[in-house]
């Protein structure tokens, strides 16, 4: 079977399920996966991987001479050519600048699928003094590209607001798991539930002051935030008079079983500073697939699955006030959380089924063949 070789260079980190996720209905494309790290989830990718540097016929002094100067080993080529590799699709905008010569050498379409920050941090895009391998290859990028794919709408914007021209740009939403019986309804829980990694643009501060203003109108939830990062320290110290816990990354499983006994999926994002941006975080989604209702701000592609009032419920960034409002809503209306429950189930199998957009996906790949 011809090949797609999937290029993440982190291969691969384990919040970032929703690369393989995108290639499991694949029927005309073997996925084939390439990275120059090697990351803890990297033994679970169940499709060919390699690492350059450890790949037979290579070795570690190549791989910064691939990512800086663009040099393809041999031994590299003749693997995607054994591989029968027909396109390369890359994760993330710095991962199209990587992979760019290695598509150019193999004479095959290049993807690229952006996902939020990557478009929208501004350092990314401006000028320095010693440019990154991304800004000396951007307009390189731009022109021998033959599709950049965004999870979003926001993300797509975005990208034309950089000066992409609007032919190549495409809006391909990414799926989620779905349960395959509609989950029972919870009985009402006394816990939010928060999750991503602990970065600026999550906004999770927030989601401790919101906790705070709640418990100061009398309620008694508890808040779990699930992840690690490099604010776990700052957030810990801003939790240490409120029932928060702080569990680490949890494998999916854990993650499921922990939505399936919570009130709400709080989902606080913000725009950072330098432009950093959300693209749609699954875990919107996931909640979404598992009748969670979702409290979020109106950030980014955030409303492309959370309508306020209809699959969910939407503050402005920063609103911590309406936040703590918007809960202590679910928390006492019963009837609420069933419509918002009903819709998103509704919404999520409709328009973001892992399965149905890794077809899609597959489609929008081989059409470029």
């Amino acid at each position: 079977m011809p090949a797609v070789l999937v290029y993440r260079d982190r291969l691969l980190a384990p919040p970032e399920g929703f690369v393989p996720r995108q290639y499991q209905a694949f029927t005309a494309l073997e996925p084939v996966y390439l990275g120059c790290r090697r990351d803890s989830a990297f033994d679970r990718l169940d499709h060919p991987a390699a690492i350059l540097g450890e790949l037979a016929g290579t070795h570690s002094a190549q791989v910064p001479l691939f990512k800086q100067f663009g040099l393809v080993p041999a031994a590299l080529l003749r693997w995607a050519r054994a591989q029968d590799v027909r396109v390369v699709h890359a994760q993330f905008g710095r991962g199209g600048a990587l992979a760019l010569p290695l598509a150019r050498a193999l004479d095959v379409p290049l993807v690229v699928t952006f996902h939020g920050g990557d478009a929208s941090k501004d350092k990314h895009f401006r000028r320095s003094l010693i440019p990154t391998v991304f800004q000396r290859r951007w307009q390189r990028l731009q022109r021998n590209a033959s599709r950049f794919l965004c999870v979003s709408e926001f993300v797509r914007r975005r990208l034309l607001e950089r000066g992409v021209r609007e032919e190549l740009l495409a809006v391909h939403h990414l799926g989620v798991e779905l349960p395959v019986a509609a989950p029972d309804p919870a009985a009402p829980s006394r816990q939010l539930l928060a999750v991503g990694r602990f970065v600026a643009k999550k906004g999770f501060g927030d989601a401790i002051e919101t906790l705070r203003a709640a418990r100061a109108a009398g309620s008694d939830l508890e808040l779990v935030l699930v992840g690690d990062g490099p604010l776990r320290a700052e957030l810990e110290a801003r939790a240490k008079d409120l029932p928060v816990r702080f569990p680490g990354w949890l494998a999916p499983d854990q993650v499921a079983e922990a939505m399936a006994s919570a009130l709400a999926l709080l989902v606080p994002s913000r725009k950072a500073a330098g432009g950093d941006s959300e693209g749609l975080p699954t875990v919107v989604l996931e909640a979404q697939a598992r009748g969670l209702p979702v409290l979020a701000t109106r950030h980014a592609g955030i409303p492309e699955a959370v309508r306020d009032g209809v699959t969910g419920l939407l503050v402005e960034e920063g609103d911590v006030p309406g936040m703590a409002a918007a809960i202590n809503r679910l928390a006492s209306e019963d009837g609420l959380r069933l419509r918002l429950r009903q819709a998103a189930l509704a919404s999520v199998r409709e328009d973001f089924d892992a399965v149905r957009q890794s077809r899609r996906l597959e489609r929008r790949l081989l059409a470029l063949l």
